[in-house]
């Protein structure tokens, strides 16, 4: 019954997202950007429905009173494209930080551009985090949060990749409190594969890093706080999903 579920899911979900995409035509043609942003987080609260009535999949978001007023950086573990789909919804008007390849991607990477997103050239070097560096500035004065995925990948459940320099370039930058997040969507909508067992994902903000701190200091405050959080939320998934 898992697997028909999943199936049926995956197939509502390339379904409607295609459906979406064609529809952003429109706006995106008219340069539209607020109604840009607007199907977005419509797009990202029917994942949220398809997944609860299809699959039996809840998702919870905890610790928001953790997340200051005003311009702040999320950096968030990465495990799949629920995460990069919630922060549409959760957010009004967000900057995600994402590779540039993903702008060759036709339609959405258009939208992307819409909707003014940071993109990096993970080779460009010096010239690349300059840009980087602007486009964020540009987004932080605005009043926009930034969203960051450190590690720079998807990472499976339990898996350890190394921090990227890129964010701590911005918070020494951009000076604003930097709030990390884990998540366990990776057991529900996994790195390969379409299996979609029932349960609850969870994105949990943790207490903001003030600016301030040097490079280094905030590099290991970060990751701890990540880390240490995610072996938590992974254990409690876990525990959950063999009971």
């Amino acid at each position: 019954m898992i697997w028909l579920r999943s199936l049926l899911f995956q197939i509502a979900f390339l379904g409607w997202s295609t459906l979406v995409a064609l529809y952003s035509l429109v706006p995106l043609a008219l340069n539209r950007r607020q109604h840009i942003v607007s199907i977005g987080r419509m797009w990202s609260a029917s994942i949220n429905w398809m997944l609860r009535w299809i699959t039996g999949i809840e998702c919870a978001i905890e610790g928001r009173e953790h997340i200051p007023d005003g311009a702040v950086m999320i950096a968030a573990k990465h495990q799949s494209l629920w995460d990069t789909s919630i922060v549409l919804g959760l957010f009004h008007w967000p900057a995600v930080v994402m590779k540039q390849e993903l702008l060759r991607i036709p339609i959405y990477g258009a939208l992307c551009r819409a909707q003014e997103m940071i993109a990096v050239d993970r080779e460009g070097g010096a010239k690349a985090l300059k840009s980087m560096l602007r486009d964020a500035r540009k987004a932080a004065e605005a009043g926009r949060n930034l969203i960051i995925f450190p590690q720079g990948t998807r990472t499976l459940p339990g898996e350890q990749q190394p921090y990227q320099p890129g964010v701590a370039a911005l918070y020494r930058e951009l000076k604003i409190p930097v709030v990390p997040a884990a998540v366990n969507s990776g057991f529900f909508w996994p790195k390969h594969g379409i299996r979609r067992p029932p349960g609850t994902i969870v994105l949990r903000f943790l207490p903001a890093i003030p600016p301030g701190l040097s490079r280094d200091d905030f590099m290991r405050e970060l990751e701890s706080r990540i880390e240490t959080a995610q072996a938590q939320l992974e254990a409690e998934t876990r525990a959950k999903l063999q009971g």
